[in-house]
């Protein structure tokens, strides 16, 4: 008989529907019955015993909110009974011990990649163009048209060629329901630099009117991508009166790496003759620049140079049981290599802090989390909110009813080995292991930020669907549920459902994941966010955001 509900914790008080559970129906967990009193969907809890209001609800072994009212075993929980509600936390000494998963049949195993000359291997090999100010980005729009058309990086030509269609019958008055639409149907052009990977563009919407504390943020985000091991080389464009200046950026890049060597193209507009003369230079510029490193090609690299960050985003309450831990053991098992794993989003670790400290190597490690965590919300409940606000709308929907609940599956992503560092925003990975990241939980911020510590490959789980992506670094999709990953199989890569099923395992999962990475960081393999150019990019203003 199939598995109707999961209790995941034996500590819960409450369990997990992973179906459609309908009100005066009997269920059967672990040999006890359950009468339902109320239609539970399927990603959503009940209670498996009365309580009273302020009673502590367990999920995952861990407190996870408390009740608001009495409540009956059998009943749903939801934002009317439960309100969020986390423990303290504190540093309570070093835990070391750790069993790493079996890594031996990856242990002679290379991803072939870009290697650069301060030791980082890249999995990919990008062009990339940075404005200093928002002033550059109609610019870089213009000049994004005009590469990508011409040297094969544009996606588009099938909406291009389905609006042509409907023009033409608007023209001959006919029905536009009636023209048809091929999604397989493209005259796109072959790249023209066979070791060029992408031409990407970092628009963004700082570098003046804001705080110079905003600026300075953003001339080092801008730098870590400049260095990152995906970039084969840059074009900078400045307007030449704005906050950040482009003698702050080479200062913050020289601090990023003092042999910075890949070819730099700068352009400022306020010193040029005209802004066609300024598009005309930084093409022709660029092109000269790409001519030079399109001789670079792909060599062999064993897994311990792989950097991967793991991210959750449109999170359902499937996210903790499927997708996050089958992440989490390939995490895991990059840990076990030699590797270095990156977990973000600390508004999501509101919750299970002390399962983090505990994990931390040193109390240094833990001090800087706690310190960085307590900062951080702080800063949000002044402006207002707070990490307990974190859920949206479409998280609660989907089961996800307090702030604990969402950070409890999402700490699964990070696997179970120790914590080396933690990484304030912009700050780079520099330790084999997992290091945290302070970012938002905002998918683009997050995504932003893990990229600019050091990420080659993000790992991204959903239950509802996202399009992000990254212009640098190759974004997975992974759906926590098969229904979505049918429903949504333009935008994601990797189906767990099996785990829900019952039909797939955690572990087999994982591993299957560990290969998909070596093919992507290998260029055999492209994931649909990088095939559609879901190119996003968005700058972290310290504590606006969750």
């Amino acid at each position: 008989m199939k598995t109707q509900t999961l209790k995941i914790n034996e500590n819960d008080n409450v369990i997990v529907a992973l179906e459609d559970l309908n009100a005066g129906q009997m269920v059967i967990h672990q040999g006890v019955p359950y009468q339902i009193l109320e239609n539970i969907p399927a990603k959503h809890k009940f209670f498996s015993k009365d309580m009273e209001a302020g009673h502590e609800i367990i999920m995952y072994g861990m407190l996870v909110g408390k009740l608001q009212c009495p409540v009956q075993k059998g009943r749903r929980m939801s934002v009317e009974n439960t309100k969020h509600a986390a423990g303290a936390y504190s540093f309570r000494g070093v835990k070391p011990f750790w069993k790493a998963p079996d890594v031996s049949k990856f242990k002679d195993t290379k991803f072939y990649g870009y290697h650069r000359s301060n030791g980082e291997v890249g999995t990919a090999n990008h062009w990339l163009f940075i404005p200093t100010v928002f002033c550059e980005n109609r610019n870089l729009d213009i000049i994004k048209e005009t590469l990508h058309n011409e040297l094969g990086y544009a996606v588009g030509d099938k909406y291009k060629d389905y609006t042509q269609q409907l023009i033409q019958a608007i023209d001959l008055g006919t029905d536009l329901n009636d023209v048809d639409f091929h999604s397989d149907r493209s005259s796109k052009k072959s790249r023209f630099f066979k070791n060029i990977d992408g031409i990407k563009f970092l628009n963004h919407s700082g570098g003046c009117g804001g705080s110079r504390a905003d600026a300075a943020s953003l001339s080092k985000l801008l730098a870590a991508y400049a260095n990152h091991p995906n970039v084969a080389g840059v074009t900078l464009l400045s307007l030449g009166c704005q906050h950040l200046q482009v003698k702050d950026f080479l200062h913050d890049l020289k601090l990023a790496n003092p042999v910075f060597d890949k070819p730099l193209v700068i352009h400022e507009q306020q010193q040029s003759h005209s802004e066609a003369e300024l598009i005309r230079l930084a093409i022709r510029d660029t092109l000269r620049g790409l001519i030079a490193v399109n001789k670079t090609g792909r060599s062999a690299a064993g897994l311990d140079k792989l950097c991967i960050g793991v991210k959750c985003g449109g999170s359902d309450g499937f996210s903790g049981i499927s997708a996050n831990p089958v992440v989490g053991h390939c995490a895991d098992l990059v840990v076990a290599l030699g590797g270095k794993v990156l977990a973000a989003e600390f508004p999501e670790f509101c919750g299970v802090e002390q399962h983090l400290i505990d994990r931390a190597v040193d109390k240094a490690t833990a001090d800087k989390f706690i310190k960085l965590m307590s900062e951080y919300d702080a800063l949000a409940h002044k402006l207002g909110s707070g990490f307990y606000m974190n859920p949206s709308p479409g998280n609660i929907n989907d089961g996800l009813i307090t702030d604990a609940i969402k950070s409890a599956g999402a700490a699964k992503k990070a696997g179970s080995s120790p914590i080396v560092d933690v990484l304030d925003y912009t700050e780079p990975a520099t330790k084999s292991g997992l290091s945290l990241v302070c970012t938002p939980g905002n998918d683009v911020e997050a995504t932003t930020g893990k990229t600019a510590a050091g990420a080659t490959i993000i790992l991204f789980t959903t239950g509802l669907g996202t399009p992000t992506g990254n212009p640098i670094c190759p974004v997975v999709k992974i759906a926590t549920n098969s229904a979505l990953a049918l429903r949504m199989n333009d935008i994601i890569d990797i189906d767990t459902g099996g785990v829900i099923s019952g039909t797939q395992s955690i572990e087999s999962l994982g591993e299957a994941l560990l290969e998909y990475c070596i093919k992507i960081a290998s260029g055999t393999e492209i994931p649909k966010a990088v095939a559609l150019n879901q190119d996003d990019f968005i700058p972290w203003k310290r504590g606006v955001s969750l």
